[in-house]
């Protein structure tokens, strides 16, 4: 999964990027792109690799991109350079300012930060939409792909974006490779105070990110900051005082797991135990694509253990003794937790 941090400089972009990679990046304005990794944490994963002992444990991972905020006399304005960076991103994480910042004169306004990336987001494409749909006519291009572009240019004209068309208004399948910013999933997160990090985002402010088909939840990344530099043994305690259940970087993922409609499936055995993530509502023969091309061509069958089925039998041959393990074709759809061992020919 490929997320970038965007927003205005002095948001807390950085800080929350060191916290949720374990960098160590300078923080501050300007600066350069900095990619990182966050491993997603999931108990199954570490049961099964207690069970098999493999040679490597493998959980998914979020690539997370720190895209620099410019600032400068107040002014709410992404470079081109920086829109770029975003463009071949999976799905944004747009960080709001909700603190005062000594290093800005401005107060924090999330909700005018909020309005004028929008804003940013929707002239670029239609930049970008314009152009093509230019070109498609000029080409005498097919009549679904013109149809397609006249359809996104309609909606960013009216301020739009793009993720609030269904798939029936916008033929994705013509505009996919053009990395458009207003049709990525959007997850605003609002960096607050420490005494305000466990409540809850401004009703005003989350209209604002439904009525742009994202999602919003409030952190302060100064606190995640703080407990990254705890023991694990003392963070239950830290979190507790905080008046939060647990951490920011938990929430982020489950956050980004709904968002982008992601389950995990898992594979086990004794080299590797791997989760893998995958759209909600895939067939097996795609997901055993995830594994390796091979596998997707070559598909002949899924043999299938939920992961409540392995926890409640505790190994492999108990499952087929009890005549639990599930053979499944090419259309069946895999669930979060599944096990799956893909038999295959090539």
């Amino acid at each position: 999964m490929k997320f970038v941090l965007a927003g205005f400089g002095g948001s807390g972009k950085t800080t929350l990027f060191n916290a949720m990679t374990g960098l160590d990046v300078p923080v501050g304005f300007g600066g350069e792109v900095r990619v990182g990794t966050v491993r997603v944490p999931d108990p199954r994963v570490d049961s099964l690799s207690r069970i098999y002992s493999p040679k490597r444990t493998t959980h998914a991972t979020i690539n997370l991109r720190d895209v620099p905020g410019e600032h400068g006399g107040g002014a709410r304005v992404l470079s081109p350079g920086a829109l770029q960076q975003i463009r071949d991103r999976e799905a944004i994480c747009l960080v709001l300012r909700d603190f005062v910042n000594p290093a800005l004169e401005a107060p924090p306004d999330p909700l005018a930060d909020l309005r004028a990336f929008h804003d940013e987001c929707v002239l670029s494409d239609l930049g970008v939409a314009e152009r093509r749909l230019d070109r498609l006519r000029k080409e005498r291009a097919h009549v679904q792909e013109i149809g397609a572009f006249e359809t996104a240019v309609a909606a960013l004209e009216e301020g739009t974006p793009l993720r609030l068309l269904s798939p029936d208004e916008l033929h994705r399948a013509f505009v996919k490779g053009y990395g458009l910013l207003t049709d990525l999933p959007l997850l605003a997160a609002v960096n607050v105070d420490e005494d305000r990090a466990g409540g809850p985002v401004d009703a005003e402010l989350e209209a604002g990110v439904c009525g742009m088909g994202g999602a919003a939840m409030v952190l302060s990344a100064q606190v995640e900051a703080e407990i990254a530099t705890l023991d694990p043994s003392e963070q239950a305690d830290f979190l507790t005082e905080m008046g939060l259940s647990e951490a920011t970087l938990d929430r982020f993922i489950r956050a980004t797991y709904e968002l982008m409609d992601l389950i995990s499936f898992l594979t086990v055995g004794p080299e590797d135990v791997r989760a893998w993530p995958i759209r909600r509502g895939t067939v097996a023969r795609k997901a055993a694509g995830r594994i390796h091309s091979d596998l997707e061509r070559g598909f002949i069958r899924a043999e299938v253990i939920p992961y409540e089925v392995f926890a409640e039998y505790g190994s492999e041959q108990a499952v087929k003794d009890a005549g639990r393990l599930r053979v499944e074709g090419q259309g069946y759809v895999v669930a979060d937790g599944d096990i799956v061992y893909v038999r295959f020919n090539v």
